[in-house]
């Protein structure tokens, strides 16, 4: 969709983002409200004030972060995370945050290297994947840099099948 609008002189970056919250905040909403009255009632103070700052990580699709800076020994169990399942989501949102300004602008400045740009974060991505994931794994696991390869994966496919797709 971004890249044929950018070829056709209409991607508009407001419309895009909207698009993406009107897809998502509904169901994003609903789950954080459903969990709630779970949590008041049932998490002690610690794992509730754990809950509390997942809330607000989730709601600015950073809680990839928020649980990569809080993994480790003391961490507390999975169990007591409700939100946990929402770290995906920051990674994918961190990535249509800034995945659609870099072909903007390499499309404007630079449209001949749009594709060998794409790669060359393809290989960076996977590159640091590659090499962080035994010494870091926990932000190998968590972050948008070491995941944006497997994002990325799925623009190649755009870029070489998707004016095939939209054709038929």
């Amino acid at each position: 969709i971004i890249l044929n609008d950018l070829k056709q002189e209409k991607f508009n970056l407001v419309t895009f983002y909207e698009r993406r919250a009107r897809r998502l905040l509904p169901a994003l909403f609903l789950v954080i409200a459903a969990c709630i009255p779970f949590a008041w009632l049932w998490m002690l103070p610690d794992p509730l004030e754990n809950f509390g700052q997942s809330l607000v990580a989730t709601s600015l699709f950073a809680n990839n972060v928020l649980l990569w800076l809080t993994t480790g020994y003391w961490e507390l169990p999975s169990d007591f995370k409700p939100l946990l399942h929402t770290w995906s989501l920051g990674v994918e949102e961190q990535f249509y945050f800034v995945y659609p300004l870099i072909l903007l602008f390499t499309f404007r400045y630079a449209s001949p290297l749009l594709v060998w740009c794409v790669f060359l974060l393809f290989a960076i991505s996977l590159s640091l994947s590659v090499f962080t994931v035994n010494t870091f794994a926990e932000f190998n696991f968590f972050m948008l840099v070491t995941r944006a390869w497997e994002l990325l994966a799925g623009a190649f496919c755009a870029f070489f099948f998707g004016s095939r797709f939209l054709a038929t």
